[in-house]
């Protein structure tokens, strides 16, 4: 039998809209995946911190496939038993109030924008303003491309929508001065860790000052979890290292281990913005969603997968550290940044070409802000396991550093 070919250009009927790498995979199988060609790979990127439970997980194909049998979708004219449950895991896991359920990340943040913006219109602000940050990411509509902090991706897509202040991260002098005497803010919405902004953090101290500073001028604390949310950094919310609370939590990715799905979490001074007819989302809710929603959350504590994610994390960081202990000296690893199973090793200068030198050796990682190799894996991602993640990507990083 003749191999099938590596994948070397687009389909002339799939929009071009993304630089695939030339592979197709096949089937997974726990942190690992199978090509179409039968070549393994070790899955250090859980489809961009999506992956939560890996692949064909035991637990969480036969209650899909239950689900299956039962109701995909439903519209929300009527209630869904499996989205006031999940709602409620989410509110104790939170200690939030109330959820709404939508598809995506993006869309979690397009409602969180359209409430920061209701929550000025019913203080009497005509023209509510945001304040965002620099090299921050919340999506792809033409509202979160203009929340956005990279002008790359909002290349070609002007005008962008109005309403936004943008500051540097961990900066309260800064946040305080580009907002100073500014009635028309109502609310800061930031990553608790950046994603696509290259790994980086919110320090713990900033994000203490921020909730402090929203009580007292009345705004909302909205806070990005979409990528760093659901356990991926040792808490169920990132910001939860921090002790503090936030009015307004988008999450997604990881919430449905790979079943589209995304919700926006509102403690009680948000809970009540939105009303009927003020939001909605076709697919937002469906029992099918709901259903993979509810099972993450089981099985991530039948299993103790916040724990997982920060023993492995903790020796994955460790690891890099080790082993790249004479590039961070001479300065080629500019830092080692992030928490639990959500990492960035910055790097010097650009490292795209990782990611194909990585898939060559059999191995999915991501590059973000061009110099920031980015590792994301599923949760149950063993010690063993990111042992052999640090065989392969260590010499990887070595040898790119050494070259002109």
């Amino acid at each position: 039998m003749t191999a099938a070919p590596l994948i070397e250009a687009a389909s002339p009927h799939v929009m071009n809209t993304y630089g695939r790498l030339p592979i197709a995979l096949s089937h997974g199988q726990g942190c690992r995946v199978w090509d179409i060609n039968g070549k393994a790979y070790l899955d250090a990127l859980g489809g961009i911190a999506v992956n939560t439970l890996g692949h064909n997980h035991p637990k969480l194909v036969p209650a899909l496939q239950e689900q299956l049998t039962q109701l995909i979708h439903t519209c929300n004219y009527y209630h869904v038993p499996h989205q006031e449950t999940l709602a409620r895991l989410l509110v104790e896991r939170s200690g939030m109030s109330n959820v709404f359920f939508c598809s995506s990340g993006l869309e979690a943040n397009e409602a969180a924008l359209k409430m920061a913006r209701k929550f000025g219109h019913d203080k009497g602000i005509e023209r509510p303003e945001i304040v965002v940050y620099e090299k921050a990411f919340h999506g792809r509509s033409i509202a979160t491309l203009s929340a956005t902090g990279n002008a790359k991706v909002q290349a070609g897509f002007g005008p962008l929508v109005e309403g936004f202040v943008r500051v540097p991260v961990n900066n309260i002098a800064a946040l305080k001065a580009a907002t100073e005497g500014n009635p028309n803010v109502v609310a800061v919405f930031l990553e608790a860790i950046q994603g696509e902004g290259g790994v980086t953090p919110m320090h713990v101290d900033y994000l203490r000052d921020v909730r402090a500073l929203c009580d007292a001028r009345d705004w909302l604390l909205m806070i990005d979890e979409v990528q760093c949310g659901m356990g991926r950094t040792g808490k169920w919310f990132a910001h939860q290292w921090a002790g503090i609370q936030p009015d307004v939590m988008p999450l997604a990715k990881g919430l449905g281990s790979g079943v589209p799905i995304g919700a926006v979490v509102a403690g009680p001074k948000a809970a009540k913005i939105l009303q009927p007819g003020n939001h909605g989302s076709t697919f937002g809710g469906n029992p099918l969603a709901m259903r993979a929603g509810l099972e993450t959350i089981r099985i991530m504590e039948e299993d103790d997968l916040l724990a997982n994610a920060t023993r492995v994390g903790e020796h994955l960081k460790a690891g890099l550290a080790r082993g790249l202990q004479a590039e961070i000296a001479n300065g080629g690893v500019v830092e080692i940044r992030g928490q639990g199973l959500m990492l960035g090793i910055d790097l010097a200068k650009p490292c795209g070409a990782l990611m194909q030198r990585a898939l060559d050796a059999g191995l999915l990682i991501s590059v973000t802000a061009d110099t920031v190799v980015r590792l994301v894996p599923p949760l149950i991602m063993t010690e063993a396991e990111a042992d052999e993640v640090l065989a392969l990507l260590v010499p990887l990083i070595k040898q790119l550093l050494a070259e002109s």
